[in-house]
């Protein structure tokens, strides 16, 4: 017994040892080791932040912000405990920039996460919410750059030659906020008009006509100036997908304000004045009623019915419609990212 218990403890002592007290024979195996633990952090990072851009489940976004923290705490420590190479200049280089992206993650991207859950209450907050994830994303472009440049001085310094190719992460980043500000540029365009259909369809709930009305006109005015921002925007290396489908649905709002909506007020008016008619009919007695009263009763009653027919077929194509029309640029969206920003 011990024996086996002596055994254990100098396995445990040379476990230890080793970890503590990692050395490595030149710059090479120092550098290799280092940019690997970089690496590692720097995919995580990156597709943190495509995450943020796409996955509508906030508690999971925030989960992976947590478990990639952790993960950073992990490379620190194990770049920490590893002994340096030719001094601890590289070494404290590369800490520095653990260390920034955790803080990213513990500062920038934590607030992204609060801003987002109530981005889409407003076009301001959606243009915050969408800016601050810009910045975010460019501080750790800016931060991966400033790391690469170390990287490459220290290989330089101990010539150490470094083969670059395309799948060069800073070169992945770089392109992806490309991609994402192309993205977010016609997105914003698209909700400052979408919103507008937002506050119309609350004002059909709660049926007010006068306010269904204004913000019929808000949003008729606001397609249009919509569609003219558009023709000022560029492709992205001849993708027009977005810009066509943004137009689609710009398109869309116009016909609905113009042309749809007038026939949903009309019917709200209509039974506003039935539901009069109705209320006064019912507080007069049976034996008190003109015949006058009861003829234009049941007129309105075949009229609102009418109406209501026609109602509900527009109501219910106008939905279908939007679904689709909708479906189809979020589809588009998706598309043009996945086609776009670099894989894995």
């Amino acid at each position: 017994m011990k024996s086996l218990s002596l055994k254990l403890t100098i396995i445990l002592l040379l476990v230890i040892t080793t970890v503590s007290a990692q050395n490595f024979k030149n710059a090479s195996d120092y550098l290799e080791f280092v940019a690997k633990e970089q690496k590692t952090i720097t995919q995580s990072m990156w597709r943190y932040t495509k995450a943020v851009a796409h996955n509508k489940n906030d508690r999971s976004i925030n989960n992976k912000r947590k478990n990639l923290i952790k993960s950073i705490d992990r490379a620190i420590l194990r770049i920490k405990k590893a002994k340096s190479y030719d001094g601890d200049s590289y070494k404290n280089q590369v800490l520095e920039h653990l260390n920034f992206n955790k803080n990213l993650l513990n500062q920038d991207y934590a607030k992204i996460i609060d801003m987002k859950a109530v981005a889409e209450q407003s076009y301001d907050l959606m243009e915050a919410y969408i800016l601050a994830q810009e910045f975010a994303n460019k501080k750790m472009e800016e931060s991966q750059k400033n790391y690469e440049r170390n990287f490459h001085d220290y290989a330089t310094k101990h010539r150490i030659e470094i083969i670059e190719n395309e799948s060069d992460l800073g070169k992945k980043i770089d392109i992806s906020n490309d991609v994402f500000t192309h993205y977010n540029d016609l997105y914003l365009i698209y909700f400052k008009v979408y919103i507008n259909e937002v506050y119309l369809w609350e004002a059909v709930k709660v049926n007010d006509v006068s306010a269904i009305q204004q913000n019929a006109n808000a949003l008729n005015m606001a397609a249009k100036e919509g569609l003219d921002i558009l023709k000022t925007i560029h492709s992205y290396k001849n993708d027009n997908s977005i810009l066509l489908a943004t137009q689609k649905v710009f398109e869309f709002f116009i016909d609905e304000s113009k042309h749809q909506v007038p026939v949903i007020t009309e019917f709200l008016i209509l039974n506003e004045d039935f539901e009069r008619i109705k209320v006064l009919l019912d507080q007069t007695p049976e034996h008190t009623r003109t015949q006058v009263q009861i003829d234009n009763y049941n007129k309105k009653v075949k009229d609102i019915n009418k109406a209501a027919d026609h109602y509900n077929k527009v109501n219910t194509n106008l939905n279908e419609q939007r679904q689709k029309i909708i479906n189809d640029l979020y589809a588009t969206n998706a598309n043009f990212l996945s086609k776009h920003i670099p894989k894995d």
